[in-house]
């Protein structure tokens, strides 16, 4: 029996004792009372009669006139005068009936009064024994009209008594459910925190667990930290913070091989030309500031437009990559204008920025394009300090001319179908974990990957209506084949509130499907909008299915602020991932994140594993599952 019904179970005993002692009390405090009162009314009424007769003449017609006018006048029950042998001379009796008391009420309190008796003389000489009995219906229906009303009372005393106990268990109940759900919260480590009752007992319980939550957070940040400053040693530039050489170069190799949005974008190239001549002029402390100034700026403008990343790729170069962003021309101006605000802010010296800009698609070649853009670069500088290139890339023809021959195509495809591509996902035994299910769009005729479409979908603010397509067909097919898939979901997406309600409604009406699905968005998501992802948490979780993060990396060191949501897992970035086996620095980060990961019941998943080496050495640091171009489903580790 649960502690709510067994403190029910207590006030409602109690209450029943309290009010049915009371009741008792009082019908027989009354019952008590009125015997008394009629035992004295029977004796001052017998030795009344009984001194009159005494007086008047023993005529027995007379005496019978006074006994009957006596017994008309009184609500008697009985008169009765006997002799000194005991014969009776004259008896009035009346009826026992009570009106309007119920007969068990009788029964239950009958009155014991014995009748008054007197002494009729006559003269000096005895004439008869005087027995008088009031009538008792009067007392049985004064004792069962205030037994009513007591009843009444007590009835009305309980109901508030029940409802002031109702609020005194809602009140314990609220607490008590939050203390419940967070010590389920920590069970399945997930250490969320509670408001504290103001029950002392539940506050002590509540002000431990909560001690516990913080300390693991705190513990969490530490780790995380640590582990990110480890990561920012290998992939970032000492002097700007920005991504090095090999860590940016690995990110453009990354989006070209992806299937999503990452796969098309601008790449952009920009120099702080004269470097030594600058470093002669202001020092090296003053050079190191300006590098940093231009990297800054450069950065904030990836962060503006989205995903951003933006890399030194040595000296006074610096790229920046922009996924989804497929005009370099309006990229080329934000450009220019920062760096005509970072000339204007130094005055000292005369500096020189060149840029050129790129634009790429998923199968281009990094090298490629570097090599394109350090052409057009060379160029710009010859021109002028802030000359700026646009390179021609590989030549594509357009699928559509108009943002409306988009649209139609765009909504015309998601009307007709998605198509589901198939990467597994797998464990350290080479069992399916799932499998991730990037969409494809079928366009003039051909599926078309998402790194073509993406970009016009986000530009269009189709976002919602692709992946409430993807998420209906992706529930569709776990429920004909049974097999876990995930799915992506934007940024956009699940900010939007209607959509997730949507998709709320979508899996309720499906809960088996649901079960087996995994959803994903982009770690920028906990940068960006951490409120909108918590509450798509919230939403969806209660249909069980697996929520995580994807392209997990730079933004590691804020895993404290994610251990209360609820997550399935994080996929670490490819990043991180590739070259591990030549790395120590890789695989002492990346054995970290999985022992974090594990700390807080999350799965660790790397990305983007290139060979059946590299992931049975990530099994052995730890990671859960992996994925990536050279993971097949029938490999086994160690085989």
């Amino acid at each position: 029996m649960s502690l709510i019904k067994q403190l029910w179970l207590t006030i409602v005993v109690l209450l029943l004792l309290a009010f049915g002692g009371s009741l008792f009390i009082g019908v027989s405090t009354s019952r008590h009372y009125i015997e008394q009162e009629v035992q004295i009314k029977n004796a001052d009424n017998a030795n009344a009669l009984a001194l009159s007769m005494s007086q008047l003449d023993k005529d027995p017609v007379t005496i019978g006139l006074l006994m009957a006018a006596q017994f008309d006048t009184g609500h008697y029950r009985l008169i009765e005068l006997r002799d000194p042998a005991g014969e009776i001379i004259d008896r009035r009796e009346g009826s026992e009936r009570v009106e309007d008391v119920p007969s068990w009420f009788v029964d239950l309190v009958r009155f014991e009064v014995p009748p008054g008796r007197a002494v009729i003389q006559d003269g000096w000489r005895q004439y008869g024994t005087l027995a008088l009995q009031s009538q008792h219906s009067f007392a049985y229906q004064s004792l069962w009209q205030s037994t009513l009303a007591l009843l009444g009372w007590f009835a009305l005393a309980g109901a508030i008594s029940l409802l002031l106990a109702a609020w005194i268990v809602r009140t314990i109940r609220r607490p008590l459910k939050a203390v419940v759900q967070q010590a389920r919260d920590i069970g399945d480590r997930r250490f969320t925190t509670s408001e504290e009752p103001r029950t002392r007992e539940l506050k002590e319980v509540v002000q431990a667990m909560n001690q516990l939550s913080g300390s693991v957070r705190d513990m969490l940040g530490r780790e995380s930290e640590r582990l990110d400053q480890l990561r920012r040693r290998l992939q970032h530039d000492a002097v700007t913070g920005v991504l090095n050489r090999e860590a940016f170069l690995g990110q453009l190799r990354n989006g070209l091989e992806s299937s999503g949005r990452q796969a098309s974008g601008t790449l952009a190239l920009v120099r702080l030309a004269r470097l030594g001549e600058i470093s002669e002029q202001l020092g090296h402390a003053d050079t190191d500031a300006l590098l940093k100034s231009l990297a800054d700026s450069l950065d904030q403008l990836g962060k503006v437009r989205g995903d951003g990343v933006a890399g030194r790729l040595g000296g006074g170069d610096f790229a920046l990559l922009l996924p989804g962003n497929l005009d370099p021309a309006t990229v080329g101006r934000d450009i220019t204008q920062r760096l005509q605000l970072l000339k204007q802010d130094e005055s000292r010296v005369s500096l020189g920025l060149p840029s050129a800009l790129i634009a790429y698609s998923q199968g281009d070649r990094a090298s490629a394009l570097m090599a394109s853009l350090d052409g057009a670069l060379a160029t710009a500088e010859n021109r002028g300090d802030l000359a700026q290139l646009v390179a021609e890339g590989p030549e594509r023809l357009p699928l559509f001319t108009s943002h409306a021959e988009w649209r139609r195509a765009l909504e015309d495809a998601m009307q007709t179908g998605v198509y589901l591509g198939r990467f597994p996902v797998l464990d350290g035994q080479g069992r399916l974990l799932h499998l991730e299910c990037p969409s494809r769009l079928r366009l003039k005729g051909e599926w078309r990957n998402a790194g073509v479409f993406m970009p016009w979908i986000s530009r269009l603010e189709l976002d919602a209506a692709l992946d409430m397509a993807v998420a209906r067909a992706t529930l569709k097919e776990i429920a004909r084949h049974g097999k876990p898939l995930g799915i992506n979901l934007s940024p956009a997406s699940v900010r939007n509130a209607r959509f997730v309600l949507d998709l709320r409604a979508l899996m309720h009406s499906q809960r088996e499907a649901a079960a087996k699905l995994w959803l994903e968005v982009p770690e920028s998501m906990v940068i960006h909008d951490l409120e909108s992802f918590r509450s798509l948490c919230r939403e969806l979780q209660p249909f069980g299915c697996r929520l995580g993060l994807e392209h997990v990396g730079r933004e590691f060191r804020r895993i404290s602020d994610l251990q209360d949501l609820g997550l399935a897992y994080l996929k670490i970035d490819a990043s991180l991932v590739r070259g591990v086996d030549a790395s120590p620095e890789q695989q002492t980060i990346l054995r970290g994140m999985a022992t974090l990961c594990h700390s807080i019941g999350i799965l660790a998943i790397a990305e983007g594993v290139d060979s059946l080496q590299e992931s049975e050495l990530l099994y052995e640091l730890g990671m859960d599952g992996v994925t990536g171009p050279g993971v097949r489903q029938h490999d086994r580790p160690g085989g």
